[in-house]
């Protein structure tokens, strides 16, 4: 079975709905990841892709504080040139915002700009390797939507407890049920049950090591 039943049929925001629309018309199109130790072997690969966005962080966070703003969000956005209304960037902002102190920090970003490839997913709104300077940006957020369509067996755009322990038996994982378990609480942040996607990309970014801000980048 799938998420919480309530929790899909009434995600907290437009925004929150619109990013459960795009992952069900996603994962309508299938997966190439074959198992769950397959998404483990990329995980070096995505690590050494993401770690490349710090200097698109970096060049978003004018005031060099260690945190986007609003209004560098705005700013950022629109460089980008992908289009949301100020009701769907204040939401953006409130779901990366994950300790709420009202600045997006570099592992934020990261999940900020998966968020909107997700959401934004057509080649005219979305060219992530000309406008951010990062090659394999694109194909990497298009594995991490991979990972999380191989994981949502049902398709609702969720994720639950039994999905992940049916994921992790399938990839042939010895103690799979206490593995499972561990993963799953790692992924599900507000302990409801149901992991959505920016839950799974929160946790991926600690899963790879990638911490709020001041990680040793050049090390990697």
């Amino acid at each position: 079975m799938g998420g919480v039943v309530g929790k899909s049929e009434s995600p907290e925001t437009k925004l929150e709905a619109k990013m459960v629309e795009a992952m069900q018309h996603r994962a309508s199109k299938g997966t190439t990841i074959k198992s769950f130790n397959s998404i483990i072997l990329k995980f070096p690969k995505i690590d050494h892709t993401l770690r490349k966005c710090k200097a698109i962080f970096e060049q978003f966070d004018e005031d060099s504080n260690g945190a986007i703003d609003h209004e560098e969000l705005k700013k950022c956005l629109h460089k980008l040139q992908v289009c949301f209304t100020e009701e769907e960037i204040e939401d953006l902002f409130k779901a990366c915002d994950m300790n709420e102190d009202m600045g997006i920090k570099f592992n934020e970003f990261i999940v900020l700009l998966c968020l909107v490839y997700l959401l934004k997913d057509n080649a005219t709104e979305f060219e992530a390797k000309s406008r951010m300077g990062v090659p394999n940006l694109e194909a990497t957020f298009e594995t991490l939507v991979d990972a999380f369509v191989l994981l949502d067996k049902n398709k609702d755009g969720y994720v639950s407890k039994n999905e992940m322990v049916q994921a992790i038996n399938e990839s042939g994982e010895r103690s799979s049920g206490p593995i499972a378990t561990k993963r799953f609480e790692e992924m599900d942040w507000d302990k409801n049950g149901s992991v959505s996607f920016k839950e799974f990309l929160f946790a991926f970014t600690t899963w790879v090591g990638i911490e709020e801000v001041g990680d040793d980048d050049e090390h990697h």
